[in-house]
């Protein structure tokens, strides 16, 4: 890692040194100097500058995701400290970790301890999350608590996605891409005055091949991407007052799901070794992976004999926006509706032998409705107050094929809905030049409903008779939560442009159930909402019109914190999978971001991030000793540490000069994280990784193109995104792309 960190540094000062020698003051870009520019963002759902933001923020913009390559929401964590999204077993169902607050989860139905927004609009459930990234303006990331600002409630932060709007001016444009094993990628926007009053904006993207994967006993490729996405505004001034902004998002994805890699070899169990079946060693490939479909698996699914891993989603939603200046105060509504279909076939033991193969046919539809009254802003008192009411159906099919594991497949279904309402507000008001007081309060009422949840045998190889039947009566669940949150935060302003604040926030998560296989009726009891307690001191400062450096400590009392663990029922059943509330826990961390500019068109950044945390209070079910014994036998984790990765490290160089009629731009940028302990077994360690990128562009002074070769994982360093097990006996690990290059072309008009 240290030779990787040293080349990667010398490299990109050489580049840049480069760049100084060959080119002359005279030829620097025009109309560029070495000043800091003003980053607006509507974090705190004003626009405002980003260092007035007396809260942990990284932003990063439409351009930069663009350029980087950055695609699919997994590539956000490479840029902002103490953030991890993990692909759980081979799925783009994105599980959030920010500064080590996350639920790891495989199931549909729970919400992120995250909030993610589009546009505004919430989208509770993590599935959600997949295809998002393309015509954006920015992405903000929030860290800690929200709540008093925000129609949902989180105690990890929030991300919200921010797209390009109509302009009032006509302009168009589209950015290609080709590159390693074929892939593809085209988005495009057109946007313009239909009116004098009506304006809109179409823009699409795709993404096509990229299969980067292989059968280790067939070599059949896996991998391709099959993406369309569609996104139509219509922004209409019925009045100087009155403003609305229809949004429409549709999108498919037709993609190979991403290949599970075997990364300590799996032993057959007794059924499939009698199936024919023998060891598959550890792969040293990290391109390798397995899968299988019986015949029998298909005619239950529907699927097509043969099949891949793949999925075959539709996605699509409207919303609709209205601001209405009062004069004294600004009204603003957000109507939204939102749906997915998500068909997914994924072999989670990645191998030929049929012992975990799963398959996803899930019906999601949100609708939501937000009103928010604030203040003109940019008065000694400012202060917002909304009400946000949203109603969530999941219906949810899924399969598991355990045949050469359990001897049977099963089919798990239920339905799920929730309706919550919230009533939210927040205030500032400037004690003098100098101080300011910041307080905000939210109530949350939901009701969560888990209705006629079964798992049924829909194949048995050792009693044919238990086929349509379940493992018990259908079931219904139900939770009621009545949930309060706040903030209490005092910023001083040290001098113009450097900000310090302290604050502490209480966030919460809804509660929820587990929606697995399941044998025993007692896996659905509900788990509680979690609470968490935030203390965090913070500044930001522009020590100079060139430097810029924040950062932040903070400290977390963490209760009922959402697990995923085992509880003990009694001596027939013993312990089953459930997840389960840790009484008491603590995070704490610090975050250091810096950008510096030091002569014109040179741009470095960097950041880091450190995080530990502990259990102060949980005793969790030893469940091997208990399923043998009979009885329940506990340990005591008390003292030990959360698994969660401690450092993240990354950081950027750009350097952009002008020579002979043409411009050029070399950049480059790198990123660190830590290793992900296994709280059971150090061999399940998920390892550390470096990346590191790379990118050189060049265009004609004054045209309207770009031309640029990209290199991406530049040490084809061989990493793993996430280890995790669904069988003992396959312990599965999600490998990351190795390197690849392209080039890529942007235009606008």
């Amino acid at each position: 890692m240290k030779r990787l960190l040293l080349v990667t540094t010398l490299g990109m000062s050489g580049l840049t040194a480069a760049g100084l020698v060959s080119a002359d003051p005279a030829s620097a870009p025009a109309n560029e100097t070495a000043v800091l520019e003003k980053v607006t963002v509507t974090a705190q759902r004003r626009e405002e500058s980003a260092q007035d933001v007396p809260a942990a923020l990284t932003v990063i913009s439409g351009d930069k995701l663009r350029d980087k390559g950055v695609s699919n929401i997994l590539g956000l964590q490479y840029e902002v400290p103490n953030l991890e999204i993990d692909p759980i077993y081979g799925s783009d169902q994105a599980q959030f970790r920010i500064r080590g607050v996350g639920l790891k989860d495989y199931g549909s139905n729970n919400a992120s301890t995250v909030g993610v927004y589009v546009d505004q609009t919430a989208y509770p459930f993590a599935v959600q999350t997949q295809g998002l990234l393309f015509d954006l303006e920015r992405v903000e990331v929030l860290r800690g608590p929200q709540g008093t600002l925000y129609g949902r409630n989180s105690t990890g932060g929030a991300v919200n996605f921010i797209s390009r709007k109509p302009t009032r001016e006509f302009e168009s444009g589209f950015s290609a891409s080709y590159g390693s094993f074929d892939a593809k990628t085209f988005e495009g926007y057109v946007s313009g005055p239909l009116s004098d009053a009506l304006r809109s904006r179409i823009a699409f993207s795709t993404q096509q091949g990229g299969a980067w994967q292989h059968n280790r006993a067939t070599g059949e490729s896996l991998g391709d991407k099959n993406i369309n996405a569609l996104r139509a505004q219509f922004e209409l001034e019925a009045s100087k007052d009155l403003n609305f902004l229809l949004i429409a998002n549709l999108s498919e994805d037709k993609s190979d799901s991403r290949g599970l890699r075997s990364y300590l070899g799996v032993v057959p169990n007794a059924r499939g070794v009698a199936g024919g079946y023998s060891s598959i060693p550890a792969d040293t490939d990290y391109r390798a992976t397995g899968w299988s479909l019986r015949p029998e698996f298909a005619s239950i699914t529907g699927l097509p004999l043969g099949s891949k891993p793949q999925r075959d989603n539709n996605n699509g939603g409207l919303s609709l926006t209205a601001n209405w200046d009062l004069g004294g105060a600004k009204l603003t509504s957000i109507t939204s509706s939102q749906n997915l279909h998500r068909k997914e076939f994924i072999d989670w033991d990645g191998t030929v032998i049929p012992q975990s193969d799963e398959y996803f046919d899930s019906k999601i539809g949100v609708f939501s409705q937000e009103f928010r009254l604030a203040s003109p802003g940019n008065e000694r008192f400012n202060w917002l107050t909304g009400l946000y009411y949203s109603r969530e159906k999941l219906n949810e099919k899924f399969y598991s094929d355990f045949t050469y594991n359990l001897g049977y497949a099963t089919l798990t279904s239920y339905r799920q809905e929730a309706n919550s309402l919230g009533v939210f507000g927040q205030a500032d008001y400037a004690l003098n030049d100098r101080y300011k007081l910041v307080f905000g309060l939210r109530h949350e009422n939901e009701d969560r409903d888990l209705k006629n949840f079964a798992t049924t045998y829909v194949s048995h190889a050792s009693n044919a008779a238990l086929v349509g039947t379940s493992t018990f009566a259908p079931v219904d669940r139900s939770l009621s939560s009545s949930l309060w949150s706040g903030k209490l935060a005092l910023e001083y302003e040290l001098a113009p442009a450097q900000l310090l604040y302290t604050s502490v926030s209480r966030g919460v998560k809804s509660g929820g159930f587990t929606a697995y296989n399941s044998v025993w009726p007692q896996q659905t009891d509900p788990v509680k909402p979690e609470i968490l307690t935030a203390y965090e001191a913070g500044f930001k400062s522009d020590i100079s019109s060139t430097f810029r450096l924040n950062g932040a400590l903070f400290y977390y009392d963490y209760r009922d914190q959402q697990l995923q663990s085992t509880v003990y029922v009694d001596t027939t059943v013993k312990s089953i999978g459930r997840l389960v509330n840790v009484p008491r826990s603590e995070i704490y961390g610090t975050e250091l971001e810096a950008l510096w500019k030091p002569v014109s068109g040179l741009s470095i950044s960097q950041y880091v991030g450190f995080k530990k945390g502990t259990y102060k209070e949980f005793r969790g079910v030893n469940s091997a000793a208990s399923n043998a014994a009979g009885y329940e036998i506990t340990t005591d984790y008390a003292g030990q540490d959360l698994p969660i990765p401690q450092w993240s490290y990354g950081g950027s160089a750009s350097y952009k000069w002008s020579q002979q009629g043409y411009r050029f731009t070399a950049e480059g940028d790198y990123a660190f994280h830590d290793v992900l302990k296994s709280t059971s077994n150090p061999a399940y360690n998920t390892p550390a990784y470096w990346l590191a990128n790379a990118r050189f562009a060049v265009s004609p002074i004054g045209a309207s193109w770009e031309v640029g070769l990209w290199v991406r994982n530049l040490f084809d360093k061989k990493y793993d995104l996430h280890h995790g097990s669904f069988l003992s006996n396959a312990q599965i690990a999600t490998s990351g792309l190795p390197r690849t290059a392209g080039i890529q072309l942007n235009v606008a008009y």
